[in-house]
């Protein structure tokens, strides 16, 4: 529009005694998910999981002895250096059950914060979900870890695929074992698989906490480290194993129950603007 043609609709606007429309609040998602690379400040997670940002963040190397990164036109492959250290170390753990390391998917953005398209979380730069496919491959090219898919290890929604395997077991047990470790969100086939067949000690088994869509992959979620004042942890896990928990996930697969009403105050956080951020996400972004 002509800026005369602007101001002469502003001045009428004024004159009819209507408030000029304000320019409309940038998404924060939009904001965060621009970034190309992080600040390089002091490691620092802000906020919560699913309500925060990262200073920081560093960069898992795309390819690795152990491991590789896909999806990188996403750009997600950053996170806190805590992370990127378990990542590595998890992807040695492989090697020692039979698998040449593992394929990495997505960790946070570079600046953390909102991302643009499909997670709720990995907002701190303290998630990753890491492939259920054991790796084929540790020099595919950018192009082929576009291409690639990873594997179901669950059948119908009620039991294994022939594809889950006690090295699956054995690499998530390592991952909960890890002090770092909060939550490991999998399918509930998967968690009642390692329920069953864990004949060791089954503390860790409280931190794997079953969800729907995580059957392609497992979603490993850090603790708030030392040095992250602003940092939000989750309540922990309820006591106990879960493995009765995880059992009536897939009863209630079976025969579903009444769906439960919806919560009127649910939002993605894909819809909040920079406003409704935590002021150091803001500060952040300079805004």
């Amino acid at each position: 529009m002509p800026k005369k043609l602007k101001a002469a609709l502003a001045l009428a606007a004024m004159v009819a005694g209507l408030a000029v429309p304000a320019q409309a609040e940038p998404l924060a998602k939009d904001v965060f998910g621009s970034f190309r690379a992080s600040n390089g400040g002091p490691a620092q997670a802000i906020g919560g999981y699913s309500r925060g940002c990262a200073a920081g963040n560093v960069q898992l190397p795309e390819s690795g002895p152990t491991w590789q990164a896909m999806r990188l036109s996403r750009n997600r492959n950053w996170g806190q250096p805590q992370l990127v250290d378990f990542l590595v170390g998890l992807s040695q753990v492989a090697t020692q059950v039979g698998w040449p390391g593992l394929y990495i998917g997505d960790m946070s953005q570079p600046m953390g914060g909102p991302m643009v398209s499909g997670h709720a979380s990995h907002q701190i730069g303290l998630d990753a979900d890491i492939w259920m496919l054991p790796p084929s491959s540790l020099r595919l090219s950018p192009a082929e870890r576009e291409s690639i898919s990873s594997q179901s290890v669950v059948r119908g929604g009620v039991a294994p695929s022939g594809l889950w395997s006690a090295a699956h077991h054995q690499i998530i047990r390592a991952a909960a074992s890890d002090p770092r470790v909060a939550r490991i969100f999998v399918d509930p086939v998967a968690k009642v698989m390692m329920c069953n067949s864990e004949r060791g000690n089954r503390g860790y088994l409280r931190k794997i906490r079953p969800i729907d869509g995580h059957d392609y992959h497992f979603h490993v979620r850090l603790s708030c480290q030392a040095g992250s004042p602003g940092c939000e942890d989750q309540a922990p896990p309820p006591p106990g194993d879960g493995c009765e928990e995880a059992a009536q996930w897939i009863r209630n697969r079976i025969d579903p129950p009444p769906p439960a009403p919806p919560n009127p105050n649910y939002r993605h956080p894909r819809s909040y603007g920079l406003s409704e951020m935590p002021r150091a996400c803001q500060a952040l972004v300079g805004r």
